[in-house]
């Protein structure tokens, strides 16, 4: 039975038993930002165990994508070197939620396994936790299978509960025993059953887990019952497929065993056994659905990942012989696997190849350079790799520290990882002190101590009366006042002033009382939950702690603020739509005069696209749509839809943003009432910041328009200057450039002639030395390039030839040397060049036979010319 036959008999079997069934969901958990992967069926059912979420149905079937390879669930550095391990890997699972329990459970598993995929009973074993008597009985005496065969199994992980057969959720919360069927591949192969000492063998081989939630776990310990008891169940399509096809490993399954033929064709690699194979074709999965389901590769979370993930398969394929692109094509027979299950694969097939085509590129261009350092550092290191070694692996050529230790263990070598880890602390501080860390900033621990965090106004507010001055911080340090003219930082009790963050830039305005003003000119977030406001004193006395402000924003310049920082969510969205979801901020600046958005793409957006993100922008700005401000729980924040960004900190009440139908996402800054405030959007630069990573720059109000006034102003002037109205000024200067490329080729053409005229006679005085002819001279009104032709013509005509030629144009010279036939044996073109322009303050180089230099237009260069012929002797 093929792979796609048993997906579709499984989701068939319990949609016969009345089962919804579900599509799996993305490998980036929706409802779990700090959460790496999905890495198990049950990831997305997660809220409805808790309890915060109604499905709708009380039975549920599906075919889960998953995916281990970082964070606590990591099995890359397994993938190659065993049967059964993989990053990406599917999941079968049914599921019950406070309907069926234990009974259906076991017996829908037997009639599966025994009746629909006809699995001899005497080889499929079973354990039960060891107090779980229910299960034991429903095993032994409804199902019939023999008691020497149903294994119990106790606390074997060192703590109550703590054990193979007993699943729970977190230390708190649902859990519950589970059972466990595994099947038996024959007594040729070593390994022991579950639970006997040699049970880690590759005899007896767990295809299917019962999970039975039971209990609520307490934080003392204690179990209580569940008052729904449920049901979450998962067997590997993997280790199932390769039991129905009768084979030991997974990767000879038939899903496996095309995508290694290809991988051994693209590779020239005819032993389809080798382990390399297995990686490239495994991890030809994890990348393309990590693509799929929006992830590119990066140099932080999952991002990162993915790019350790291809950057090991290149590797691979380096091993056997490979030094051009080859994994992108893998993608093609992928999609002829997998596509029918999972159409999104076969929709954005075009996407995963131009992603893996690009990094794949970028990676192999040092890819070569980095593993010839390997083999010095390994040839040097003993049995240990140096950590600083293996962090200039990291640092110069891209090498993740895992893939250094993945080359290493092949070897039969070690990392030094503690070693890496102090170097790369060691860039880390580095970095630090070389960034724009200011003082200014940061909040003394006495004074921290002593406030209460401040009450932020600003949402509903741009002045308010009666704020306290808590503390003055002044040079890095408490002070109880400031004088005429002193600088500071002021820390107040209530504030409407935005302090900079979530990309938003601070406020500026004034703090004012009887006694004079504190000109604000920036705010920062100190400590996290203070606002410093950063200024000046101006006042016949000094401002004191405890005194009482009023404080007042410029509001024209926030309100620049507000409309570019709304604008950057609908840049965000529209950027989604149109190039895919695997677009993803990577950072931000609000100011007021433009913004700033950063997110993951992997190459230049065309101008179609650029022009389609920003009509998609204009069209929400005229809808004129309420911008609507929900505050909320996280969780609650993430079932409404909100966009979460990965590896960002939350607390446990969140402000949601929502405009309309088209924007919903976290953020803390201050925004438009609706959509129509921002008046007009438009975009004024595109391009590359980082490895996929891009950044548009764009403008939005009056700066829009000041925008737009400005480029009417110079076409204008380009109009004026080519004598024609503005929607005729392109086709001009098209005509122009015409023109320009006509006379630029005529003059190569007239240069060409002048060279061949020049070489002609030059071709008579050559001088025989010792059977090499020497041409040294200089040439009046030729460029380089005419010089460069020149040689050419002159070493087609002399043969065995020695050439310098110089052409001078304001005071200095370009020399242009070529050698060929036998003379190469004795003389460099880089050596001529030189020779010779080392005695006109000069410097030159180039290839053997080729090379050019320049300097001064000295007096003496007809004489160092003319000696060139002796120096050509005496070599």
């Amino acid at each position: 039975m093929k792979t796609s036959e048993i997906r579709s008999t499984f989701l068939d079997f319990f949609r016969s038993k009345g089962h919804t069934i579900v599509p799996s969901s993305s490998l980036v958990p929706a409802s779990d930002p700090t959460l790496l992967f999905t890495n198990s069926g049950m990831v997305q059912f997660k809220n409805v165990f808790l309890g915060s979420e109604k499905p709708g149905y009380v039975r549920a079937a599906d075919v889960q994508r998953c995916l281990r390879a970082g964070g606590k669930h990591n099995d890359l550095d397994a993938v190659g070197y065993t049967a059964r391990h993989h990053t990406f890997f599917e999941m079968l699972g049914n599921w019950s939620f406070g309907d069926y329990f234990k009974r259906d459970a076991i017996v829908y598993a037997w009639e599966l396994l025994t009746g629909v995929f006809k699995l001899p009973a005497d080889k499929l074993w079973v354990t039960v936790y060891h107090t779980d008597d229910e299960a034991y009985d429903i095993w032994d005496k409804e199902v019939g299978v023999p008691a020497e065969r149903i294994v119990r199994i106790g606390d074997n992980k060192g703590a109550p509960f703590a054990s193979d057969n007993f699943w729970q959720m977190a230390d708190t919360g649902p859990c519950g025993p589970c059972t466990e069927i595994f099947f038996d591949h024959g007594a040729d192969i070593a390994g022991g059953p579950p639970g006997s000492p040699d049970e880690d063998g590759d005899r007896y081989i767990e295809i299917w887990n019962l999970v039975f939630m039971q209990f609520d776990r307490a934080p003392d310990g204690t179990l209580s019952p569940l008052p729904a008891p449920c049901v979450d169940t998962g067997m590997g399509l993997e280790r199932l497929a390769a039991v129905l096809q009768r084979v030991h490993s997974n990767y000879e399954i038939d899903l496996f065993a095309h995508l290694i033929r290809v991988a051994g064709k693209l590779t020239g690699t005819g032993d389809l056994a080798n382990k390399s194979l297995r990686v490239i074709a495994d991890h030809i999965r994890a990348c393309s659905f990590l693509i799929v389901d929006g992830v590119l590769p990066s140099n932080e979370g999952r991002g990162y990942v993915l790019r350790r993930i291809i950057r090991r398969a290149l590797r691979h394929g380096w091993m056997l012989g490979v030094r051009g692109d080859f994994f992108w094509k893998m993608v093609q027979p992928l999609v002829e696997e997998m596509g029918v299950a999972y159409p999104e694969l076969a929709a954005k097939r075009a996407l995963v190849e131009e992603a893996l085509r690009v990094e794949e590129q970028r990676f192999g261009e040092t890819l070569e350079h980095g593993m010839r350092l390997f083999d010095e550092v390994a040839g040097k290191s003993g049995k240990i790799i140096p950590g600083v070694d293996a962090f200039r692996l990291y640092d110069t050529y891209g090498f993740p520290v895992d893939l250094t230790a993945d080359i290493a263990r092949e070897r039969g070598l070690e990392v030094d990882m503690d070693g890496f880890e102090r170097s790369m602390n060691e860039q880390r501080e580095r970095a630090r002190a070389a960034g724009r860390f200011e003082a200014k900033g940061q909040m003394p621990a006495e004074l921290a101590s002593q406030l209460k965090p401040t009450t932020f106004l600003g949402y509903d507010a741009l002045r308010s009366q009666g704020s306290k001055v808590l503390g003055i911080v002044r040079a890095g340090k408490q002070v109880d006042q400031l004088a005429e003219g002193e600088e500071g930082l002021l820390i107040l009790d209530r504030t409407p002033f935005y302090a900079e963050s979530g990309g938003q830039v601070g406020d500026t305005g004034e703090l004012s009382n009887p006694a004079g003003r504190f000109e604000v000119g920036d705010t920062l977030k100190m400590g996290g939950v203070f606002f410093g406001h950063a200024g000046r004193w101006h006042g016949g006395q000094p401002l004191r702690t405890g005194d009482i402000v009023e404080a007042s924003v410029d509001a024209s310049r926030r309100q620049a603020i507000v409309l570019n920082h709304s604008a950057t969510h609908l840049l965000h969205a529209a950027l989604r739509k149109v190039l895919g979801d695997h677009v993803a901020q990577k950072g931000s600046l609000v100011a007021p005069e433009r913004l700033r958005f950063d997110f993951s793409h992997f190459k230049p957006m065309s101008r179609d696209e650029l022009a389609q993100v920003e009509a998609m922008v204009n069209a929400e700005v005229r809808r004129n749509a309420v911008a609507e401000v929900h505050n909320m729980a996280y969780d609650q924040a993430i079932e409404f839809g909100a966009m979460a960004l990965f590896g960002e900190k939350y607390g446990d009440e969140v402000r949601v943003l929502k405009m309309g139908d088209f924007s919903t996402e976290l953020c803390g800054g201050t925004h438009v009432g609706r959509t129509g405030d921002i008046g007009l959007f438009k975009i004024v630069a595109e391009a590359g910041v980082a490895s996929g990573v891009r950044r548009i720059e764009a403008v939005t109000g009056a700066g829009a328009l000041a925008y737009i006034d400005d480029e009417e102003r110079r076409l204008g002037e380009l109009s004026q200057l080519l004598s024609t109205s503005g929607d005729d000024a392109v086709e001009k200067l098209r005509q122009l450039f015409d023109k320009q490329k006509k006379l630029e080729r005529e003059l190569d053409s007239l240069r060409s002639k002048a060279a061949g005229s020049a070489t002609a006679g030059l071709a008579g005085s050559a001088r025989d030395v010792d059977g090499i002819k020497v041409v040294a001279a200089r040439l009046e009104g030729l460029d380089a390039k005419a010089l460069r032709d020149s040689v050419d013509q002159l070493k087609q005509q002399l043969g065995d030839c020695v050439i310098l030629l110089a052409g001078a144009a304001d005071g200095r010279v370009s020399l242009i040397a070529g050698v060929h036939g036998k003379a190469l044996g004795r003389i460099k073109a880089g050596s001529v060049v030189a020779h010779v322009a080392a005695q006109i303050d000069g410097k030159g180089g180039g290839r053997p036979d080729m090379a050019q230099g320049g300097g001064s237009d000295a007096p003496d260069l007809p004489a160092i010319l003319a000696a060139l012929p002796d120096w050509v002797s005496a070599q």
